[in-house]
């Protein structure tokens, strides 16, 4: 039978890692990229296509997920996996990041976050204890504890503060997870390390997980406009902070050389909206950087998205077609550019496990960001 949760690192590169996380609904292979659908879709691709891109895990949206159409509706429904026809691994955030950014007049307390719907004005309570509950009726696989995050340009007192209420309901939400019963389905509950740009800080939060007890944990509060040189200064040291044979995840990142860079640091799991929103505004993605495909030198360009890449976009379609579909509105060149932004993103990780596989990931990296770069 398989393990309800299990990690294996399979190799080492320095302080990389490749591996797999064992799941009864599929194995994930590390470092791994899940697609972002939000809203029970990764939007513009179908679940078969999207699993036809290499991923093994996609990412719900706990926030969004419960004010529409409802945590009850969908548990009712199948849970995501049934609702959406994703048959593979599911982790959902906490929602506290959405509520902090996207609702309005929210108020913290001790209890949770009180906040107005940014849909219908509607009042809600998200505590550590219902957003558990909402990700156990939504049928996540991994559940994400819910954490409070500030701004890392906050003073060292607010950092402090969100940093240890975010470890109190790091335990609330373990509580939860347990009194759920949820060690006996398929299910994992991951703490989230927080702590802004402030080793000390990261430090505390790391051993408060720890003594906790997660399946994984995930480096929360980077990638909120930090700038990369500020967030790689971070991760030299929070990975490395966390247990070595669990997993780690580093939240809502991000751009291609800022998954290298962190893979190079020791992460495992990413995810970001960057392929899809990209995709439906015309960026797409290749090894010589990024392009938009709206310019007008692409217009009568017969030649593919990226010369390199395998995926079916750019095996059957010119820059010029997409550069019409693009510019026209249709509803196609969303689709297709998103496509191929998946594909690129998944072919990367693929290319650093073997890298790492093989002992030559510097090698790589350095190469993948001089081509990155000359395109830029």
């Amino acid at each position: 039978m398989t393990a309800r949760f299990s990690f294996a690192i399979h190799a080492t590169d320095g302080r990389a890692r490749t591996g797999t996380i064992t799941m009864k609904r599929g194995e994930i292979r590390t470092p791994a990229f899940m697609p972002v659908g939000t809203a029970a879709t990764v939007k513009a691709m179908k679940p078969g296509d999207v699993r036809a891109s290499g991923a093994d895990i996609i990412l719900g949206n706990t926030y969004h997920l419960m004010l529409r159409p409802g945590a009850e509706r969908v548990n009712r429904l199948g849970g995501l996996h049934g609702f959406m026809g994703w048959d593979r691994p599911i982790l959902t955030d906490s929602g506290g990041y959405q509520v902090m950014s996207l609702a309005e007049l929210t108020k913290r307390s001790e209890d949770g976050v009180a906040f107005k719907s940014h849909l219908d004005g509607t009042r809600h309570l998200l505590s550590p204890e219902r957003s558990i509950e909402i990700q156990r009726l939504l049928g996540s696989n991994i559940v994400m504890a819910f954490d409070e995050l500030v701004p890392t340009t906050s003073t060292r007192e607010v950092q402090a503060s969100a940093m240890e209420r975010s470890m109190r309901w790091a335990k609330r939400s373990r509580d939860a997870f347990n009194a759920g019963g949820q060690h006996a389905e398929d299910n994992a509950i991951f703490g989230i390390q927080q702590g802004a740009l402030d080793e000390g800080f990261r430090k505390s939060s790391a051993d408060a997980l720890i003594d906790i007890g997660f399946d994984g944990y995930a480096i929360g509060g980077l990638a909120v406009g930090e700038g990369q040189e500020a967030m790689f200064g971070c991760l030299d040291f929070a990975p490395g902070q966390l247990p070595v044979e669990k997993p780690r995840y580093l939240m809502g990142v991000g751009k291609p050389t800022d998954i290298v860079g962190a893979v190079e640091r020791g992460v495992d799991m990413f995810d970001c909206v960057l392929p899809t929103r990209s995709g439906r505004t015309g960026q797409a993605f290749t090894r010589q950087g990024p392009i938009n495909i709206r310019n007008a030198r692409f217009a009568e360009d017969q030649g593919p998205l990226d010369p390199a890449c395998g995926c079916p976009v750019c095996a059957t379609w010119s820059r010029a077609y997409l550069h019409h579909l693009v510019r026209a509105g249709e509803i196609l060149g969303a689709m297709l550019m998103t496509e191929h932004n998946i594909w690129f993103y998944q072919q990367m990780m693929a290319d650093l496990r073997a890298a790492i596989a093989e002992g030559r990931l510097t090698a790589f990296a350095d190469d993948f960001r001089s081509r990155y770069a000359a395109g830029q």
